[in-house]
């Protein structure tokens, strides 16, 4: 193994690198999964509903749940896009009524979308639409992931990530310092 493929996949153990292939994909989805998930465990129940980080919209507050349920609505999301493809149905981007510079009110919407579930109903529901996105992506091929423009200029497999990985990454930073800010209040 060269030089280059070392530090490419001390980058991709690392999350630091873009996924170029379905396998890199398939370990950026399912490695950032596995370590968020390790961190939400640690919210204790009782604290799940807390508006204690910030929201995803400016001037706004969030609780441990909503950002769980902002990852879930996000993996669904990416989930219906590519069914209604399937279907031969173009899907309003990102989400039917919103345009791109409307993603906090999408991140509003997927706080209430799923404000009704318990922390361990939320939990469960987000390990389930991980599960839908590794079928999507084990399902499509190198070539369909990242052989052509899917939606823009953007690959399939480029908009999955930034839909999948990329939140999940950028969630469990909020949640560890959530957990250690909590750690230090207790």
């Amino acid at each position: 193994m060269g030089d280059w493929e070392k530090t490419r996949n001390r980058r991709l153990e690392h999350g630091l690198a873009v996924p170029q292939s379905k396998a890199e994909l398939l370990y950026a989805v399912e490695d950032g999964y596995g370590k968020l998930a390790r961190d939400l465990v640690r919210v204790p129940e009782t604290r799940a509903r807390e508006m204690s980080l910030p929201g995803h919209k400016a001037e706004t507050m969030m609780s441990p749940a909503d950002l769980v349920a902002y990852l879930i609505g996000w993996n669904e999301t990416v989930l219906s896009w590519h069914e209604l493809r399937s279907r031969g149905i173009e899907p309003e981007f990102p989400a039917p009524g919103l345009t791109w510079n409307q993603l906090g009110d999408l991140a509003q919407r997927f706080y209430r979308d799923y404000a009704d579930l318990s922390w361990p109903e939320l939990l469960e529901r987000f390990e389930q639409a991980k599960s839908g996105i590794v079928s999507l992506i084990t399902g499509l091929s190198d070539e369909e992931l990242y052989g052509e423009p899917w939606y823009g200029k953007y690959t399939a497999g480029r908009m999955i990530q930034f839909n999948t990985s990329s939140p999940y990454a950028n969630a469990r930073r909020r949640i560890r310092a959530w957990l250690r800010e909590q750690s230090t209040t207790a």
